[in-house]
């Protein structure tokens, strides 16, 4: 049982990557209208429950190429489990034991006929970079062939583009609610997984958008309230992290430029009011 409520907050360095393509946009990495970088939280929800994964959790939402059960839809996966004589109390309270991710996040039944919605503690924001970003776009050839031709020549080249971000960091908000937590049985032992998960995020994610080594999980701020709903609203806790920004033209970026910290002011004011925090990096 988790008996206070917890905030997080992480910061993620982007180099020579796309960290969340926008299929909308030709697959260019994610932007707001005022041009800062973002990463959706479903994004970031599916590199958690892969991480989960990894580490032997069971999970509900599997990718399809990461399916280790034999279940090529959730629909099967939750047949194998459930059938009509299943009441919605059940579904929920097993479904929470089965997978940790639902636990975790939630979910929304609607296979067998029927519809619950489980609700989950852990919620993760959107993550936006702390300045607009700079998206290249590449143009990349296919000079092999594709297809035999028939008078025995090569076939034509195919032209396509390659967009990612050189340099941008990112920062992302979350937090845990314990009386949530309290009805899908998410306890100490989840969180650790969780706190885990997101220290190495980016571990075994390798793909040609993010080559290994070009998206790292930088701080991460553990926040721990002493109550379940919490001594500090999450709102002044982001205001908390604060950062240096560089108006120098043309200069190399570097993750210790920025010089990320949370308030010294704030931190001592929010201290005094019951919370603690631990900080610590990600792998």
């Amino acid at each position: 049982m988790i008996n206070n409520k917890v905030d997080f907050i992480f910061t993620i360095k982007v180099e020579g990557a796309n960290p969340n393509g926008d299929p909308l946009a030709g697959n260019m990495p994610r932007i707001d209208s005022r041009g800062y970088g973002e990463i959706s939280d479903v994004c970031l929800k599916r590199k958690i429950r892969n991480r989960m994964q990894d580490m032997g959790h069971e999970i509900f939402v599997k990718s399809e190429n990461r399916s280790d059960d034999g279940f090529n839809s959730l629909e099967a996966r939750f047949s194998s489990k459930f059938d009509n004589k299943s009441t919605n109390q059940e579904i929920e309270e097993k479904s929470c034991e089965y997978w940790l991710d639902v636990r975790s996040f939630g979910q929304v039944v609607t296979y067998l006929k029927k519809s619950v919605g489980i609700r989950g503690p852990v919620s993760i924001s959107i993550a936006k970079s702390v300045e607009p970003a700079i998206i290249t776009t590449m143009q990349i050839t296919k000079s092999v062939n594709g297809q035999e031709m028939k008078d025995g020549k090569k076939s034509s080249d195919t032209i396509g583009s390659k967009h990612y971000i050189d340099y941008a960091v990112y920062v992302v908000n979350g937090s845990v609610n314990a009386y949530f937590a309290e009805k899908t049985g998410f306890d100490e032992k989840d969180l650790e997984v969780l706190k885990e998960a997101i220290r190495t995020l980016f571990i075994n994610d390798v793909s040609s958008a993010r080559p290994d080594g070009s998206m790292e999980v930088k701080d991460i701020y553990w926040i721990n309230h002493s109550s379940k709903i919490g001594d500090v609203s999450s709102g002044k806790l982001k205001d908390m992290l604060i950062y240096d920004l560089d108006q120098e033209e043309n200069k190399d970026k570097k993750y210790e430029d920025y010089n990320f910290r949370l308030d010294e002011e704030k931190l001592k004011e929010y201290e005094d009011l019951g919370i603690s925090v631990e900080h610590f990096v990600g792998l």
